[in-house]
């Protein structure tokens, strides 16, 4: 500081000495590693500088005055410790009205609490601060714009642009939804842009916060703290037998859920952490069913030699600066109208889609135009195969259904159904029991968690074998199956449990 001084009077420059609250010696440059450069932008401009060669000593510029003489000073360095104890959402829900009772600048104050907690939690991470866009958002411009800006950088469908654009959106009003869908980017192999896609994401969602590898307690310790926007890349690899940290992601689906209890401490007190948030993954494949079915999947492919994007690290710097402030623009004036919205929620999605996708077309019915449309039209485009999301079970239910519908049968035995399931093409139920065919034992398991239980029948040679009775499976398809089912032109089209001839083994 005394060298600065001396440079200054030596050589006639103004000098501003930043002085903010607890942080001593700090400059504007560090100022701006903390907080941005628009906050030391700020701070710098508001200050007074003095002539320090000819008229008075430097000054030392403070956000908030020093003299003990001032009115309220005691009182706004006290609120400001209180604001920094508060978590960032309770923060973002008081920052305004704060600021304007302050009589200072939202970017000033976000300065001074930033300060604040970094005098209380030393290395405490923090996020940018979005400053909201000055004017008033049109939803429907935004939301194209944001979806032709992933089509610039990334290879993609148009239905995966548009339901990236509504995700990011969605992260935004995460605290006036009552789901909170993944968003899982998959890929056959590399380099298919799913790493790039998330670094998109990252740079639009608020409080981004990426990571390729995570443990459970940090996880959940993470999100308490900071609320984050959670980005997890190489989900294939950390999620590998990972059943803790797949159960954490699960948890924070739906907010009356989202928590989990840890005993803490010397005393191990039981401790409530939220998991409640935003957050996409990323890798090769898909992850876990239960993942899977809590997630708006987008499948990305490798670009061709003739097809050709932008480069992310070349976009012009305001670019997502200006995308991210009118999103918070628009979160905060239509954040009560999306939580009240109801939108027309497809009928060909089965239960757990329409709840995946109610807030994105929430946002899609708030912001307008032809958004409402393009929503529904992607939602059924990218949920147009429930496949994807089958678990092991119910793709036995699909193969079963596949052949009972192929014969007019009353009774089917355990062997013969094997037998037929054995048959299909790209199926593992040849391989099942470690290389050989699916056992009895093996079937009766997996069809008993769905109600159904072998029993002896009686079949047309005088043969008692253990099997099932067809008429059983038919309130089990409509439960847990797709209604439509496509067929090939030849298939014949039979009743289920109509008896015109017996299978015997």
């Amino acid at each position: 500081m005394a060298i600065a001084k001396g440079a200054a009077q030596a050589t006639g420059v103004r000098l501003v000495i930043p002085n903010f609250p607890g942080d001593e010696g700090i400059d504007f440059c560090d100022l701006a590693k903390i907080c941005g450069a628009v906050v030391a932008k700020s701070s710098l401009e508001a200050a007074t500088p003095f002539p320090s060669a000819t008229g008075p000593s430097p000054v030392s510029f403070s956000l908030f005055p020093t003299d003990e003489t001032t009115i309220g000073s005691r009182d706004i360095r006290a609120q400001i410790d209180q604001l920094a104890e508060l978590t960032p959402i309770q923060f973002d829900k008081v920052r305004k009205e704060k600021s304007r009772e302050l009589g200072i600048r939202s970017v000033t104050l976000d300065a001074a609490v930033k300060a604040a907690k970094k005098k209380d939690d030393g290395d405490e991470l923090t996020f940018e601060v979005v400053e909201p866009w000055s004017d008033a958002i049109d939803g429907a411009e935004l939301l194209t714009n944001i979806a032709d800006t992933v089509r610039r950088f990334i290879i993609c469908a148009e239905e995966t642009a548009h339901a990236v654009a509504l995700w990011i959106a969605m992260s935004w009003f995460i605290d006036v939804i009552m789901v909170a869908p993944l968003l899982v980017i998959t890929a056959p192999d590399k380099r298919c842009g799913k790493s790039l896609m998330l670094t998109l994401i990252g740079k639009l969602v608020p409080r981004p916060l990426t990571s390729s590898s995570i443990t459970p307690s940090a996880l959940f310790r993470s999100i308490d703290a900071w609320q984050p926007t959670l980005l997890i890349d190489e989900t294939d690899a950390c999620l590998k037998n990972n059943e803790d940290l797949r159960g954490l992601i699960n948890s924070g689906h739906t907010r009356d859920s989202a928590y989990v209890i840890r005993c803490v401490g010397d005393s191990h007190s039981p401790k409530k952490f939220s998991t409640w948030g935003a957050k996409a993954l990323s890798g090769i494949g898909h992850v876990a069913d239960t993942l899977m079915d809590r997630a708006i999947i987008l499948e990305l492919r490798r670009k061709l030699s003739i097809e050709s994007v932008d480069r992310i690290r070349r976009a012009e710097p305001s670019l997502f600066d200006t995308l991210r402030a009118k999103l918070a623009r628009f979160a905060d004036d239509h954040g009560e109208q999306v939580r009240l919205a109801r939108p027309d929620l497809p009928t060909s999605l089965n239960d757990r889609a329409q709840d995946n996708w109610e807030p994105l077309l929430a946002i899609a019915t708030v912001a307008g135009g032809d958004w409402p449309k393009i929503a529904t039209a992607s939602a059924m485009k990218l949920c147009g195969s429930d496949d994807l999301s089958l678990s092991q079970g119910s793709e036995l239910l699909l193969d079963i259904r596949e052949i009972l519908e192929q014969r007019e049968i009353a009774y089917i035995s355990s062997a013969e159904l094997i037998k037929a399931l054995c048959t299909l093409d790209e199926r593992t139920w040849s391989i099942f029991n470690k290389g050989f065919p699916m056992t009895p034992r093996q079937l009766a398991a997996k069809l008993k968690g769905y109600g159904l239980e072998s029993k002896t029948i009686r079949l047309g040679s005088g043969r008692t074998p253990k099997g099932y009775e067809v008429s059983h499976f038919t309130e089990v398809f409509s439960r847990y199956l797709p209604m439509t089912v496509t067929v090939s032109a030849t298939t014949p089209q039979v009743c289920l449990g109509k008896v015109s001839r017996i299978a015997d083994a």
